[in-house]
């Protein structure tokens, strides 16, 4: 059994946004995309390369909802009209914004996104999944994300930081080649541009050589990304905005294996509800990226306490499942 936690941090407020563009010269300007890497041997962590070189200061935690964000529990909050009309949106997985929540900020810009008519948009909402599709597309138009086992593409809007997704338009291939099929959507999707932070989540597989074979090549590592997490910036703010943090209990995960998407139940533990500083929340990705968590920062385990409870849980079951055969009963106390 291996343990697999995964750690994302919000980075730290950059330094105050430059001069503003032309439209010229942001469809000008080079498209540097991001990448997030993670590798696991006992212990998976997940780093993004699209936040590599801001270290953050305080800790990101997540915490999501099934699509219900008004249920009742220890976390259960108060919230205005303003709230109200937002967790409506998070309803639909639709995102609305209010441009006053930008004010005081150094950009003038709105948070939302303004749509951009395409003459090869295909909507394929509603298609039947694994369909097989009867044309090519241009790949330079999607974000190409590339999994073990297949290739996965997101209408990619054009936009100069690279980072927003159209999902109201994606295909599946098998990796490198152009047999286009329609993706299993098991989730409700935005119908409109998001702004997302992508992470890989996978292993390296290291093979080692035959013992009687010992002029065969050394050791070889083949790295094996088995999901990938698009994580929304909040209120769509750019990466360079001093109020950038990552949306945590908005998540879409592409699972390899089956070749889908969908959106990561979340689970919030942070105090404050909605009004909380989601600058000291903290994501915890575990079993195999299948559990997602938001917890506050100073609740962070060190990595090497995780791995030692992990395998300390582990080497139990396997001695009790040991000394079950030398029994009669099914329990031991020798703990």
């Amino acid at each position: 059994m291996r343990a697999a936690l995964l750690l994302i941090h919000t980075p730290a407020p950059p330094s105050p946004s430059p001069p503003q563009l032309s439209m010229a010269a942001k469809l000008s300007a080079p498209i540097v995309s991001p990448c997030f890497y993670q590798s696991r041997l006992t212990f998976s962590s997940l780093t993004s390369g699209l936040l590599s070189n801001r270290r953050s200061k305080s800790p990101f935690i997540v915490r999501a909802d099934e699509g219900d964000a008004d249920g009742g529990g220890p976390d259960e909050y108060d919230m205005d009209d303003e709230e109200i009309e937002e967790v409506d949106n998070k309803k639909d997985y639709d995102v609305e914004y209010d441009p006053l929540a930008a004010a005081g900020a150094v950009a003038s810009v709105s948070d939302d996104i303004a749509m951009v008519q395409s003459k090869s948009f295909v909507s394929t909402q509603g298609w039947d999944s694994e369909m097989v599709v009867d044309y090519r597309i241009n790949e330079e138009e999607f974000h190409k994300i590339s999994l073990y086992d297949c290739d996965f593409f997101i209408r990619k809007p054009p936009d100069p930081d690279n980072d927003v997704y159209d999902f109201r338009e994606m295909y599946v291939t098998p990796p490198d080649t152009d047999v286009y099929a329609i993706p299993k959507v098991l989730a409700p999707m935005p119908q409109k541009y998001i702004r997302c932070a992508k992470s890989d989540y996978g292993c390296y597989n290291v093979t080692e050589p035959p013992i009687d074979a010992p002029r065969d090549p050394l050791y070889k590592s083949e790295r094996q990304v088995w999901k990938v997490f698009l994580t929304k910036h909040y209120r769509n703010r750019r990466l360079a905005d001093p109020e950038f943090v990552l949306d945590f209990e908005e998540i879409y995960v592409i699972d390899s294996k089956t070749k889908s998407i969908t959106r990561a139940k979340v689970v919030v533990t942070v105090p404050g509800g909605g009004n909380r500083d989601r600058k000291s929340d903290l994501l915890v990705i575990r079993d195999n990226g299948n559990s997602f968590k938001i917890i506050h920062a100073s609740e962070r385990d060190d990595p090497t306490t995780v791995i030692e409870r992990e395998e300390w849980a582990k080497s139990r079951q396997d001695m009790e499942k040991h000394l079950r055969k030398l029994r009669d009963f099914s329990t031991s106390n020798w703990f």
